[in-house]
């Protein structure tokens, strides 16, 4: 496919998982500083009583095990607290939920632990021993508004508060279920994973030379990043509509887990 299929893109556009192109802006500047300041007080909040719990509990120790209170509090409130809210929560943390704002993958999927991480690792640097200043200019000068933790995590921030009306997605061809469930499916380019979803949503209008020759371009750029191959006869848009369909079921059951994870901590601290 060209690239003038792609012009209808802005560079605000919203890419999920199965490259269906949607209308959410990334957050404004001002939007994620307000979330930050929010963010931060909570942080000063646990801190203090983790800090505090952890000076009671080791005040009768040798020195030793008070340095190892003292340090093994600062990781939990900087790092285990910030990975694992936004986890949880889908890429919200307390400031993000009052602001409307949620961190998503670059290709708008959602946020995984590992680059929740990621980005509270450089947030100790970046914001909290930098005060704040690469973030912020980080965040001016880039089209959607990331700050280095998101650059290295691969994620950004969106706002949340938007209605959207999806098409339905491409169903699993029946005859790939087998070969999908087994199969090793990496996440495409954004660009690919795009060109995909506009190629199985026009592939019944296209006349059969169009059909096979895009359909045979895409399914080779996008065999790179699955394995084992399709079994032999399939046709290019079967294995395409079939590594969309596998790729929004994972994220659908990871998210499935997700809520499940979060039903037992909850039920257990009731």
């Amino acid at each position: 496919m060209s690239s003038p299929e792609f012009a209808m893109l802005t560079e605000d556009d919203l890419v999920t998982g199965e490259a269906v192109a949607l209308d959410l802006p990334a957050a404004t500047v001002g939007a994620r500083i307000a979330s930050g300041l929010l963010d931060v007080l909570a942080l000063g909040i646990v801190g203090f009583v983790v800090l505090f719990l952890a000076i009671v509990s080791s005040a009768h120790t040798d020195g030793a095990l008070q340095h190892v209170a003292l340090v093994g509090s600062l990781m939990l409130v900087f790092l285990v607290y910030p990975t694992v809210l936004e986890t949880l929560t889908r890429g919200r943390s307390l400031g993000k939920v009052a602001m409307g704002l949620r961190v998503v993958r670059d290709d708008a999927g959602p946020v995984t632990a590992q680059q929740s991480f990621v980005r509270a690792l450089i947030g100790i640097v970046e914001i909290y021993a930098l005060s704040g200043g690469p973030a912020f200019f980080s965040c001016l000068v880039s089209s959607r508004g990331k700050r280095l933790g998101d650059y290295a995590a691969g994620t950004y921030v969106v706002r949340d508060r938007v209605r959207l009306a999806l098409p339905p997605p491409t169903p699993m061809p029946a005859h790939l279920v087998g070969w999908a469930a087994t199969a090793d499916v990496r996440s495409p380019p954004v660009g690919l994973a795009l060109a995909v979803r506009q190629y199985l949503a026009r592939v019944s209008t296209l006349d059969p030379a169009s059909r096979h020759r895009g359909g045979e371009l895409l399914a080779t750029r996008m065999s790179e990043y699955v394995a084992p191959p399709p079994p032999p006869g399939t046709t290019s848009w079967d294995f395409l509509a079939a590594v969309s369909a596998t790729r929004r079921q994972r994220d659908a059951a990871r998210l499935s887990r997700d809520d499940a994870l979060r039903a037992r901590l909850t039920a257990r601290s009731e």
